[in-house]
């Protein structure tokens, strides 16, 4: 079911709190050569935070103490894309390196694993460590409803050619949702302007299918590093009209990578701190005579993000005060 036909709309808000008039029109797009009026959040409604990062502890370095202290401060659901716990992600990796931070956040965290998670078999540790949380055992894909969005965990350690089971699965939850507005997350982007990995091939059959989807937002991890994406098609080029807003963030603690060329539809990029993200997800009330294309709204002409631990949209301030972009 692609976005045209799903019900519910939602939209991104970043502040934690509706816009002063939630009744008027709250920005307008113009990258389509028109003016599109997009309805503010809906009064009826309190939105829901999914706040996280991925790339997270290691034993040696603290940065992963600075972002769980941020968790600390905030409500909501906690996500992660992937290498959760260096080096190897093993038992003794979760509970001396991740526990400690992150760990205390464990009972609110949808995690996703990534490839430091998998040095050891199956990811044992992983899946060990965070049981029904993770997903199935062996997959690691799942989704869930998260006020009205719907939310969708991906593995990118395993099989994601199209036609594999996972890629199969994830094109039947996006026909089978009736939630409006869908975000992603999974620890390898497709794109990245990072000179250590970059962008990842690999992943694209399931950047096509959460394209194909209607999906609003996928955030990734893997590179070290801050970078936001303009709406773009799944050959990376600009799609304003119906693009999926990417975002890389390997910033819970580990380290940081150096920056290469950047991709034309890179528009911040940001690698001096550790840091967070944090979605406010909130209704949107729609009518149906509104102008709007079906699906036009959700995060593609308002979408706002708040970054903690660290001004990623305005470095180099160190602030936990919450910025949109």
């Amino acid at each position: 079911m692609d976005r045209a036909s799903r019900g519910g709309p939602g939209s991104i808000n970043a502040t934690g709190n509706p816009p002063a008039n939630p009744t008027a029109n709250a920005t307008a797009d113009t990258t389509a050569n028109r003016t599109r009026n997009v309805p503010s959040p809906s009064t009826g409604g309190a939105g829901v935070v999914l706040v996280g990062a991925g790339d997270i502890a290691h034993c040696r370095k603290d940065g992963d103490e600075a972002t769980a202290a941020i968790l600390d401060t905030i409500p909501g659901t906690v996500f992660t894309t992937g290498d959760n716990a260096y080096p190897d992600g093993t038992a003794a990796d979760f509970a001396n390196c991740y526990h400690p931070s992150w760990g205390r956040h464990r009972d609110r965290t949808r995690p996703t694993p990534g490839n430091h998670d998998y040095h050891v078999d199956n990811a044992a540790g992983y899946f060990d460590y965070f049981g029904a949380s993770a997903g199935e055992r062996g997959k690691g894909y799942y989704s869930y409803d998260l006020g009205e969005w719907h939310v969708i965990a991906l593995n990118s350690e395993i099989n994601m050619k199209a036609g594999s089971p996972q890629e199969r699965w994830l094109r039947a939850d996006l026909a089978a949702t009736t939630k409006r507005c869908v975000l992603a997350y999974m620890h390898r982007p497709r794109f990245s302007s990072s000179s250590k990995h970059g962008s990842q091939r690999k992943t694209a059959p399931l950047f096509r299918a959460l394209y194909d989807g209607g999906v609003e937002v996928i955030v990734g991890g893997h590179d070290h590093t801050y970078e936001r994406f303009s709406p773009q098609a799944p050959d990376g080029t600009a799609a304003p009209k119906r693009g999926v807003r990417q975002f890389v963030v390997g910033t819970g603690g580990r380290g940081h990578y150096k920056f290469g060329t950047p991709l034309p539809t890179s528009e911040v990029r940001y690698n001096e701190t550790a840091g967070l993200i944090k979605f406010t997800l909130y209704p949107l009330d729609l009518s149906p005579d509104s102008g709007l294309l079906p699906g036009a709204v959700c995060a593609r002409w308002y979408l706002r993000i708040c970054v903690e631990a660290a001004n990623l949209e305005r470095p180099p301030a160190r602030s936990t005060a919450c910025q949109t972009s």
